[in-house]
């Protein structure tokens, strides 16, 4: 064979063998690729923290599964208003609404924190309210005549929904004092995922991964703001917030769950 020829066919095997080389990694990069893109995130399991949470210091509320640290308000045990199941605090609704259930009443977890932001998930039932109290106190015979409220509501159904003033007591809001801007409650049946961070009379209600409130304690602002509220003919000495205090569920006699509760300290 002609020593040229050869020469040409040995150059033209190695550019082939290459190309093909070169074809194959390109084929197992994308379908490495492919796989990565198939490969679902890893879900975290309901009622625990992550390594990264707790690092960050994290601490559950709620396990899941009983209903250790919590507490009728006013009360050394857990109501039977409520129950725990499938991995929730569900308030068993009475049908009575404000008049509420003999056996239930509000709960409270036992231990009072003062700067801190606290997270949950809350469902309602349709045409349901309830609520979450922070910086609550005992002595009243409700918890609502000591603590700020964010509202936890059907909107769509619940007549709160209309009263107040500029929607003031729809989901999210500081219940009957500031509406929550913008209105982003998902509808009766689904998960809402809340946060509230009070931070040396700073407080910051966030709803679904948006802050919808913003105000200050022991202000002036805050004192002409709960004058022109129902709150002074219901207690006189409501504005008068407790720098520490409860975090708190409203029993409001209907149908709601609470999850993933946890708490940080600021």
């Amino acid at each position: 064979m002609n020593p040229k020829i050869l020469i040409f066919s040995l150059v033209l095997l190695s550019i082939l063998t290459g190309c093909k080389s070169d074809s194959k990694k390109s084929t197992d990069a994308k379908t490495e690729e492919v796989k990565e893109e198939a490969m679902p995130a890893t879900e975290v399991a309901m009622n625990t923290l992550t390594q990264s949470e707790i690092d960050d210091g994290w601490v559950l509320l709620f396990d899941g599964k009983t209903p250790e640290g919590w507490r009728g308000y006013k009360k050394d045990h857990f109501p039977n208003g409520w129950q725990i199941v499938d991995g929730t605090i569900h308030c068993i609704g009475s049908g009575r609404g404000e008049a509420g259930n003999k056996e239930g009443g509000d709960i409270i977890y036992d231990k009072e924190f003062q700067n801190f932001t606290v997270s949950l998930e809350w469902k309602i039932s349709e045409g349901g309210n309830s609520g979450i109290f922070y910086l609550g106190q005992e002595g009243p015979d409700f918890i609502w005549k000591t603590a700020p409220e964010m509202q936890v509501l059907d909107n769509e159904k619940h007549p709160d929904a209309k009263l107040g003033k500029d929607g003031n007591r729809q989901a999210g809001s500081l219940y009957d004092l500031i509406p929550a801007k913008p209105q982003n409650a998902k509808p009766v049946g689904e998960w809402n995922q809340v946060e509230i961070t009070v931070y040396k009379g700073t407080v910051v209600h966030k709803q679904n991964g948006v802050n919808v409130v913003e105000y200050h304690l022991w202000t002036p602002e805050w004192n002409e703001l709960v004058a022109g509220s129902k709150f002074p003919s219901l207690n006189k000495d409501w504005a008068d917030v407790a720098t520490k205090g409860y975090v708190g569920l409203q029993d409001h006699g209907d149908d709601v769950w609470f999850r993933n509760i946890k708490i940080k300290n600021l």
